[in-house]
């Protein structure tokens, strides 16, 4: 290194991770990609870095380095007038000066040497990187300048000196002060890179840890059409993709779910010449596919995979990384054009886990808008409607920040701000990174929360739902509970969750449980696939039934209409409608699965009502209306008949493809509501028969109707086990809708019945060495309950989340009196 620091240039080649201190965490590692990854097989666009010492001869040869220290040496960055000011001033000073010749020629050599003499390809990206920048605990992303499609070695000398003189962006100086780095004792490389042609194909952001939980056994892709700073800065939807690390690992095609962006508009080379770049409107049928095929979602992941064990490795510590990426649109290739470590997931406290929770179901009429929630926090605050970065002095701290979208210019105001909402973004915008960072709720893609919320009133964010996050009106009561990881005792009775929405269980992964003890499949019906099973099945019976009817559509064929058209509006990526119902089951069923990974989780086939079946579209087709759907049509009496055994079929596809393909063997199957032995031969014959062989995966029934007790020998001898469910349990040994509240109060599961029930179950699986678990909610709700649950030595208690931390810690004890 020594030899390096008198140079003005180095090249990728000769340059790696330890050379920060000369070109900066960006042209660090990128030097370390090109040098040592390249060999490997991932594609790095060569380039060239000015170094530091380019930087300090630029300052002093001009003489102004004297003078920006000036400007900057008593700034008080939270006076933002002030701030504009002297940032404006020192930019000016940098940009009116020039270049030493010497510098200039040698960029104008190196240029010329990176194209080529006979390549057509003369276009470069000039990007800055500050020696204080991507550090694992301050990644100062976005705080300066980089420019695309440069052409020409007097051009990129231009965008040199820009790039150099955005280390005086307001931004940037807020951001250093903010992170206690001097203003002028950190440098500035620049870095200059061939342009992969991404005009023409599509670009995105890689992270190898889900950047809104934590979860780190997956990589988190998102896609854009065009070049990337359109995904970067947050300017539209992209696609969303998930990988399951450990099956990439282990050679199976893990990508766990696939979500389609909007894309509204992408950027591309401005070939008129007027500037680098413009946007441009994206045709509806480039908008309607995915901007990368299976086999590159792959690619990607795979080398995401490498970058962040060649990083870690590096620095003899896990670091999860922050790459960009490019697809070049004219030869198909993918590149990687950046990377740097996560520095807001990777640095939070791994033994604290806290949740927030409103006091009070808020009135339905003080909603005013949802969108995307970053954070899983409440705040309140005034609202202050923002429409342009001139206008930011008028924000007052602890306001929350209402706007179009953010980009880096908005930071000053940002970290002062109790909340951040915007119309536009996604989870990867810059409203949502750096909310992260500064660990405050932010909620984005609303569409049009300028428009809706009214300036100066109270509001209350809500982030506390880890999907969607919401925005009310008035500042409402919420609470934070904290939990110390750290202080949770171990106990024999194996602690698990009960999961409904696959976010959640992202959300509480990191929680100390010895996994899922109940997952429902109904949440990812009722709200991902919303339409009724068998209508995917005969689409194209109901659809032909529509055309034939075409002439005069009233009354029955009007509805089936109406019904074809949700369908191809929900399915248009899909042209075999059941694969829809089997990718968006097995994609819920992989979240949840990859996020409690390797420990076990129990997936419950679907356990909906007739009712709740004839809500789905298309449901009222083949739903009968029923006086009491709780003990009517329900469970393994409605998988095998014939009416419905193709759509059972499904879900036991969903899970053979979540096993198969992903690699998520931790996946177990359960059967709700099987009344006989002879029922519950059937099913397993049917769970065969769909392709899951019963060799190789635990099935489990729900222990909650009598008989299963009564003949638990019998129903043992075909199952590996019982998850009590005490809710159905209850109701049917004495004789109570649950859904009646009239009589609602009369008992419990501590009813001496009940009970004894339970501690037969209990007795019965201990003695047959098979598993025995409840997954029901009395254990929450009566901690005597849980008691006897574990004076009968139960072997595990499944709980929703919010109950499980109390819990643990009087399960020791009770086990200290019982063991």
């Amino acid at each position: 290194m020594e030899e390096k620091k008198d140079k003005f240039i180095l090249w990728f080649k000769d340059i790696s991770i330890e050379d920060t201190p000369l070109v900066g965490g960006k042209n660090a590692a990128l030097g370390e990609m090109y040098g040592s990854l390249t060999k490997l097989g991932i594609n790095v666009p060569n380039g060239f870095a000015l170094t530091s010492k380019a930087y300090w001869h630029f300052l002093e040869d001009t003489g102004i380095r004297e003078k920006i220290e000036e400007i900057l040496s008593d700034l008080d960055v939270h006076d933002i007038k002030n701030l504009q000011k002297r940032g404006k001033k020192v930019r000016e000073i940098i940009l009116e000066a020039e270049l030493p010749e010497n510098l200039k020629d040698i960029i104008r050599e190196a240029y010329q040497e990176l194209i080529g003499d006979n390549s057509k390809s003369k276009d470069v990206a000039v990007r800055s990187s500050a020696t204080a920048e991507d550090l694992p605990t301050a990644s100062f992303a976005g705080q300066q300048e980089t420019f695309l499609n440069v052409r020409g070695a007097e051009d990129v000398i231009r965008a040199t000196k820009k790039c150099i003189a955005s280390l005086f962006t307001n931004r940037a100086i807020s951001y250093r002060a903010d992170q206690g780095f001097p203003q002028t004792k950190i440098a500035l490389s620049v870095g200059i890179q061939k342009m992969v042609r991404s005009d023409k194909g599509a670009s995105g952001v890689n992270f190898t840890i889900d950047p809104e939980t934590g979860l780190k056994n997956i990589i988190y892709i998102t896609s854009t059409w065009g070049l990337g700073e359109m995904i970067v800065q947050g300017k539209i939807e992209g696609d969303e993709f998930y990988v399951f690390k450990e099956g990439l690992k282990l050679g199976y095609r893990a990508i766990v779910s696939k979500k389609m962006g909007s894309k509204e508009k992408k950027l591309i080379y401005d070939e008129s010449g007027n500037k680098d770049t413009k946007e441009v409107v994206v045709e509806k049928t480039e908008r309607e596919k995915f901007t990368l095929t299976d086999d590159e979602i792959l690619k990607l992941a795979k080398w995401s995979l490498a970058i962040e064990e060649h990083f870690s490795k590096k620095a003899n510590e896990e670091r999860p990384m922050d790459i960009e990426w490019a697809k070049d649109g004219i030869t198909e290739e993918l590149f990687i054009v950046q990377a740097r470590p996560e520095t807001v997931q990777s640095q939070k406290d791994a033994n604290s886990f806290s949740t927030y929770q409103l006091k009070n179901n808020p009135l339905e009429e003080t909603l005013i808008i949802s969108g995307d929630a970053v954070g899983n926090k409440i705040a309140t605050g005034r609202a202050r409607i923002i429409k342009t970065v001139e206008e930011i002095d008028k924000f007052q701290k602890g306001e929350a920040l209402i706007t179009e979208m953010t980009d880096p210019d908005w930071e000053p105001i940002m970290k002062e701000a109790s909340a951040i909402i915007t119309n536009k973004g996604g989870r990867t915008s810059h409203a949502a990174i750096v909310s992260r960072e500064l660990g405050i709720p932010a909620i984005v893609g609303t569409g049009n929360a300028t428009e809706l919320i009214k300036d100066g009133e109270e509001i209350t964010i809500d982030c506390s739902n880890p999907n969607t996050g919401k925005i009310y009106r008035g500042a409402l009561e919420f609470e934070e509970k904290v939990y110390k990881l750290k202080k949770i005792p171990k106990t024999k009775t194996k602690l698990m969750l009960n999961i409904g929405s696959p976010d959640q269980a992202m959300l509480y992964h990191s929680l100390p449980v010895a996994g899922v003890g109940l997952a429902r499949e109904e949440f990812i019906i009722a709200s991902e696939i919303r339409i009724h099973p068998n209508a995917l099945l005969n689409y194209e019976k109901i659809k032909n039934k529509c055309a034939s009817s075409a002439h005069s559509l009233k009354g029955r064929d009007f509805k089936l209409k109406k019904i074809i058209c949700q369908i191809d509006e929900l399915t248009k990526e899909y042209k075999n409608k059941k694969e829809y119902y089997i990718d968006k089951l097995a994609a819920g069923i992989a979240k949840i699965g990859v996020a409690f990974y390797p420990r076990p989780v129990i997936i419950r086939f679907s356990d909906f009502k007739t009712n709740e079946y004839r809500s789905l579209i298309g449901g009222a087709l083949y739903e009968p209306k029923e006086g009491n759907p709780m003990i009517g049509w329900r469970g393994v009496s409605r998988y095998y008949s014939p009416e419905f055994e193709e759509a059972f079929g499904l879900e036991v596809k969903a899970i053979k493809k979540v096993r198969e393909e992903i690699g998520l063997k931790n996946i177990e199957v359960m059967v709700p509501f099987c009344r006989t032995p002879q029922e519950g031969e059937k099913v397993v014959k049917l769970i065969e028969k769909y392709g899951l062989e019963r060799k190789n995966v635990k099935i489990y029934v729900m222990c909650e109707i009598p008989a299963n007790v009564i003949q638990a020998y019998e129903f043992l001898e075909i199952f590996d086990g019982f998850s009590i469910g005490s809710n159905d349990l209850t109701q049917l040994t004495l004789g109570i809708d649950r859904d009646n509240e009239t009589i609602s109060d009369i008992t419990n599961e501590n009813n001496e019945s009940v009970k004894e029930l339970v501690r037969i179950a209990i007795k019965v699986c201990r003695e047959q060495k098979k598993y025995i678990g409840i997954c029901g909610q009395a254990p929450s709700d009566f901690p005597e309950f849980a008691e006897f649950l574990v004076k009968n030595k139960i072997e595990s208690i499944s709980l929703n989340p919010d109950t499980v931390i109390p819990l643990i810690e009087k399960v020791a004890k009770w086990e200290e009196k019982y063991y």
